[in-house]
């Protein structure tokens, strides 16, 4: 006997909560695929999360592996672990801290950069494929929903208390 799956995938957008967050977990699974995907392309053994304090380097300057746990929400000893893995390979170095000489500042190293470099080409590439029948008008909505999106999931707390929200309806 066949049965049916218990959540069938609408064929169309119904709005539901439920939907929307078997989206999201799609889009994190498909995108955690192509990640790894076009990483292979960097040095061998490299963990493909790596990449993401790399990212971090590239984007915002030198950081200490502390700022760089607190953005990427993980601990430092995994910070530390693949900010030694990144060393080892040249895309990262270590500077000393002009702010505090006892502490350090890991940095991107040329090799590095190009390494990102070569991987945010790829990725771009990819997706102007996948999006090459989008309208610049869908792009741009898109584009806006995500960034509200992101922005909301940054300052709302899964755990927090509904009955805790703040007069303007923000998370805590």
């Amino acid at each position: 006997m066949v049965t049916q799956p218990r959540h069938p995938q609408p064929h169309h957008a119904d709005g539901s909560t439920d939907q929307l967050a078997t989206q999201l977990i799609r889009l994190v699974r498909l995108g955690a695929r192509v990640k790894t995907r076009i990483t292979k392309a960097g040095p061998e053994g490299l963990e493909s999360a790596a990449y993401a304090i790399l990212f971090h380097l590239v984007d915002k300057g030198p950081q200490r592996a502390s700022r760089l746990a607190d953005l990427l929400h993980s601990d430092i000893s995994t910070i530390s672990r693949q900010s030694s893995a990144l060393v080892d390979h040249g895309l990262v170095e270590r500077l000393a801290d002009p702010a505090d000489g006892r502490a350090s500042l890991l940095a991107a190293t040329p090799e590095g950069l190009r390494v990102f470099e070569t991987n945010r080409r790829k990725r771009n590439e990819w997706l102007e494929r996948v999006l090459e029948e989008w309208t610049d008008s869908d792009r741009r909505t898109l584009n806006a929903l995500l960034l509200r999106l992101n922005d909301r999931i940054e300052t709302c707390d899964p755990l927090a208390d509904p009955a805790r929200r703040t007069d303007k309806g923000e998370c805590t």
